[in-house]
């Protein structure tokens, strides 16, 4: 009897020290999209996402070749750090920033937005990402603002997928309404955008501009500006044209 007592206490340990280090696991997912201060966030996340197009499309072959959609697209999402984590049960979410072309060439200022997602299945793992989604047209553009945008859900738009180390996607790129490009890290082999829905962070937006202003004001009216994202817009015209 005191041996099956002692099973017991050790296995309840176990379940108890799996369970805290799931949960500091957890952690930093809401601390990405939660924050006490939202504009002081929105900022970290505009400067993140500077860094992330500099060192996505600034090497290699895969940067030039994401440079060069970048150059003919109507918007850009740029994601600096999206989790994906999952034992049994699995999600991914992180926060994104939205930048559209206006007429002159020049980029406007971002929309925040947030990303989640989920599945299910016999899995276990976690990585980090960066991602870019390059909407190549009015359409792409239009069907991202109209509401929450979930990826294969918009039967009337075409997608295809670029990253790092994968080549020979140009030609099936080339007519594609959305283009995605990632770079990733950790136990899953790659970055699956399927299913995942972007809704726009209302209280960034009103925060990081001080005012009330909705994303189609913001990448197509450019009825708000702030100087903290012009290094991100000298960024997206660098490689962007």
């Amino acid at each position: 009897m005191v041996g099956t007592n002692a099973i017991r206490r050790f296995a309840g340990r176990k379940v108890y020290r799996f369970g805290l280090a799931f949960a500091l696991f957890a952690l930093p997912l809401t601390a990405c999209s939660t924050g006490a201060d939202a504009a002081n966030s929105a900022q970290v996340l505009v400067d993140r996402s500077t860094l992330t197009v500099e060192t996505m499309l600034g090497s290699g072959a895969e940067g030039n070749q994401a440079s060069q959609f970048l150059r003919r697209a109507k918007a850009v999402v740029v994601c600096p750090r999206i989790f994906k984590a999952g034992f049994f049960i699995g999600g991914e979410g992180g926060d994104c920033v939205l930048a559209s072309r206006a007429a002159n060439g020049s980029w406007s200022d971002p929309a925040f937005y947030s990303m989640g997602g989920g599945s299910f299945g016999l899995q276990i793992g976690a990585q980090d990402a960066e991602v870019l989604v390059l909407l190549m047209n009015e359409t792409a553009l239009n069907a991202f603002l109209n509401s929450q945008f979930k990826f294969g859900a918009n039967a009337g738009l075409s997608v295809a997928t670029l990253g790092a180390g994968i080549g020979g996607a140009t030609g099936t790129a080339l007519g594609a309404d959305i283009i995605t490009f990632s770079k990733s890290r950790g136990l899953y082999g790659g970055v699956s955008l399927s299913g995942s829905v972007f809704s726009n962070n209302v209280a960034m937006d009103q925060q990081y501009y001080g005012q009330q202003v909705d994303p189609r004001q913001i990448v197509v009216n450019m009825a708000a500006s702030n100087p903290g994202a012009n290094p991100l817009r000298a960024m997206l015209s660098r490689y962007g044209g």
